[in-house]
């Protein structure tokens, strides 16, 4: 694993400073005036809180606008490393509480998800982990289950790549299954409970997938001569 550097955590702190800034602002001028009674402070702080998210969804898509991940090996000491290191800053002190604890409910997750980056279809929701959704794609009428977890980079000792996920359309992934980098998934497959499918991985459309590592289960043409 790269360490992360001086510059890049700078960057963030600056941003990260502009995001409570924008947040505390916007509480004290859209609920400072309010009578909030004995409750104020309280809400106050709740307020406070939903609002330096709110501008911290703003201020990231900005920062991807400015500087977008790029997909492949990730050069040490590049722009592109900069980038993701600094989206890794933005998922472990901003965005793992939200997408890792199970606090806020599915429905709304998927607006997360969406405000973060990802591509999701309609009627597609994750009681999931998608730890990078700017550069995760899946189609409408998709489930991912309980504790499952996509991923879109891939560490190994000093190596660091991006490569986008990619989901069709009424694919269901189990519960804690793991999808790593690059994997693609036709529409109509499965990946079965507990299955680790690794990175780079084609699975086709209508397949079942499971195991660890993951194989084909079951694919469409044996059905159909069955």
């Amino acid at each position: 694993m790269r360490q992360i550097t001086a510059p890049q955590i700078l960057c963030f702190m600056c941003l990260l400073s502009l995001i409570c800034v924008l947040g505390v602002g916007s509480s004290y001028i859209f609920l400072g005036t309010l009578p909030l009674g004995d409750f104020r402070g309280v809400s106050l702080l709740l307020g406070g809180v939903v609002f330096v998210y709110l501008w911290a969804f703003v201020v990231y898509r900005a920062f991807l606008h400015v500087m977008p991940l790029e997909e492949g090996e990730i050069a040490p000491g590049s722009r592109a490393e900069f980038a993701a290191q600094v989206d890794t800053l933005f998922y472990l002190l901003l965005f793992y509480s939200l997408i890792r604890t199970h606090f806020v409910p599915v429905p709304v997750m998927r607006l997360v998800y969406l405000a973060l980056g990802a591509r999701l279809g309609s009627n597609t929701y994750s009681a999931g982990a998608i730890l990078d959704p700017p550069l995760t794609d899946i189609g409408a009428n998709c489930i991912i289950g309980h504790d499952a977890v996509l991923f879109s980079h891939g560490i190994e000792g000093s190596s660091f790549s991006l490569s986008r996920i990619r989901i069709g359309d009424d694919v269901t992934i189990g519960a804690a299954a793991v999808v790593m980098s690059g994997v693609e998934i036709g529409s109509g497959a499965i990946v079965s409970a507990g299955a680790v499918i690794p990175k780079g991985t084609r699975i086709g459309a209508g397949e079942v997938w499971g195991g660890v590592p993951g194989r084909c289960l079951r694919s469409p043409r044996v059905d159909d001569d069955g």
